[in-house]
């Protein structure tokens, strides 16, 4: 069979016969994307003496239009076609879009007009939905994936984001879990839609993490949200927890006369030191009482913040003092829910 020679007329007449057919221009682009791929890998294991090895199923959207691909596989060197990272970042672009416009109050057919704007093709209300519901099978594989057993470093922060229930759109708390491996390199985890940030939904945050896996964690980097301590320590005993000290040395600051804020802020600095080799628990508890009894004669508000909870704070200086700048904050989080 590898060896018939087809004449472009026969060529043409073979993909007519398809093109004619139901959904014929879509059937007609899928082979062509998927010879194309194969070409792609043929060249790939004359490169790097690789073995091909079988494919795995792709949904993808090119061309307007919303199918399954075939995608080519190789047993030695990871083979990823050029072609489907192509494809990829329209599929992404177009599903970013709709959710940000769904998410926004739009209805699938309002979706649809807009990206007939845009896109040159008009999307009915069946299409947007199917488009929606294949990213959140993707979602659900991604959230129920196996994860390591071991983190030494997780953060945690939930961020509230537009979200559609049936006819009405309102805030809800999306949290946040980004791990760092025994490598040094880091992973999300997780991320989990509940109406609400609440410690009982942190402990379910949690519990799903256990049941996917993960069994051990040394440090939990957060923000001050009440109960999250008592959230950790029910489903992680044993791990270690420091509150995020940018969102203190924030919220103590909008507490300040404009005038007295730069003095306050390197106060602040100082206390929450990070380079001191020498440093400890201990050491800096003491400067941040030594800081809260100078100060809270002129602001009240800093005379209730000498409770053992602040403690958390000072977490990381049990740590290399090389890395604390680096576990006594979310920002990784902070970045991650810009983006």
């Amino acid at each position: 069979m590898k060896n018939l020679n087809f004449t472009q007329e026969q060529v043409t007449k073979i993909l007519s016969d398809i093109a004619v057919g139901k959904e014929g221009i879509s059937k007609v682009l899928k082979i062509f994307l998927e010879a194309l791929m194969r070409a792609e890998r043929l060249e790939h294991n004359q490169r790097l003496h690789d073995i091909s090895n079988g494919y795995r199923p792709r949904k993808v959207i090119s061309n307007n239009m919303i199918f399954e691909l075939r995608v080519p596989r190789s047993r030695y060197h990871h083979f990823y076609p050029v072609l489907l990272a192509v494809l990829k970042s329209q599929r992404v672009e177009m599903e970013e879009l709709a959710f940000k416009l769904y998410g926004s109050g739009l209805t699938t057919e309002q979706v649809g007009d807009i990206f007939k704007d845009l896109y040159g093709k008009h999307y009915s209300t069946s299409q947007v939905s199917r488009m929606f519901a294949y990213a959140g099978e993707e979602v659900k594989q991604w959230l129920e994936r196996p994860l390591e057993s071991y983190y030494p470093i997780i953060y945690i922060d939930a961020t509230y984001i537009s979200t559609r229930r049936v006819d009405s759109v309102s805030k809800e708390a999306y949290y946040t879990v980004l791990g760092v491996k025994p490598d040094r390199t880091r992973d999300v985890l997780s991320i989990i839609n509940l109406p609400t940030e609440s410690k009982e939904g942190w402990k379910y945050v949690f519990d799903r993490l256990r049941a996917g896996g993960v069994k051990r964690v040394d440090l939990v980097v957060s923000d001050a949200f009440l109960g999250i301590e008592d959230a950790v320590s029910s489903v992680y005993r044993g791990a270690s927890h420091q509150f995020c000290v940018f969102h203190l040395k924030k919220n103590i600051l909008l507490q300040i006369k404009p005038k007295d804020k730069k003095e306050i802020e390197l106060e602040l600095d100082e206390v929450l030191t990070t380079d001191n080799k020498e440093d400890n628990i201990s050491k800096g508890w003491q400067r941040w009482l030594n800081f809260i009894e100078k100060n809270k004669n002129k602001y009240p508000v800093l005379g209730k913040m000498s409770s053992e909870r602040y403690l958390y704070y000072f977490t990381y200086l049990q740590y290399d003092y090389r890395i604390r700048s680096m576990v006594y904050t979310t920002n990784w989080l902070e970045r991650l829910h810009r983006d």
